[in-house]
């Protein structure tokens, strides 16, 4: 049974993920901004809501209350996408993804690194547009540029923990039907589902790796 720690808990892939690992015995802790009837009618949960990922106080609050709780596994879910194009360009709503999506999950291990330990695992749940080598289709600059630092945050934080043992993923969940993506794609518990087969296959020898939820490499 693991301590499963997942940011964006309270919708979403967050709220899948953490259906998923308690159906299947894990003790979670969901971390949300906002509460979520959902979270509350899991019993045996903890949910932990207040806390905005990009807000440095609510992030120390946070670290503070897992004092003592070693975490087998930290994952970040929570994320925020913005269209826009080059015609329209709003560097506002660019730097707003951008300290949501790469700077908060890196700000959040840094907090939750006294928690973590030999054995334990850090997953990035990241984009396929946040690939450079994918990308044929252009516009999506808030997004695509703040998954990228997300994905190079990633490789960085695989070879700094390898020493101590925690393994990084960094995934991409497939095109998955939120309401971020307007309902569009495969289900959540698809993706789900797929996303932890990749987790508990995530080791120190594939750590730092851009994965597709379904299992293979995406180019960077």
């Amino acid at each position: 049974m693991a301590a499963v720690l997942i940011s964006g808990a309270n919708r979403g892939i967050g709220l899948e993920l953490t259906q998923q690992f308690h159906a299947r015995g894990d003790r979670v802790i969901a971390v949300s901004r906002t509460a979520a009837d959902e979270l509350a009618g899991l019993t045996g949960v903890r949910a932990i809501a207040g806390i905005d990922v990009t807000d440095e106080a609510a992030v120390t609050k946070l670290a503070q209350q897992m004092a003592n709780q070693a975490l087998d596994i930290v994952i970040h879910a929570a994320g925020i996408l913005e269209t826009d194009d080059f015609r329209h360009l709003d560097p506002t709503a660019i730097r707003r993804q951008f300290d949501t999506n790469a700077l908060a999950p890196l700000r959040l291990t840094h907090a939750l690194l006294p928690n973590l330990r030999n054995g334990s695992k850090v997953v990035l749940i990241t984009s396929r547009m946040g690939s450079i080598g994918d990308n044929s289709s252009g516009g999506m600059y808030g997004y695509r540029m703040s998954k990228a630092a997300l994905n190079a945050a990633g490789k960085s934080l695989a070879i700094d923990l390898q020493p101590v043992g925690i393994a990084v993923g960094i995934l991409h969940p497939g095109m998955v039907a939120t309401r971020m993506t307007g309902f569009s794609g495969i289900d959540p518990a698809e993706s789900a589902r797929n996303l932890i087969a990749r987790i508990d296959a995530l080791t120190l020898a594939n750590s730092g790796e851009f994965l597709h939820a379904e299992g293979y490499p995406l180019p960077w």
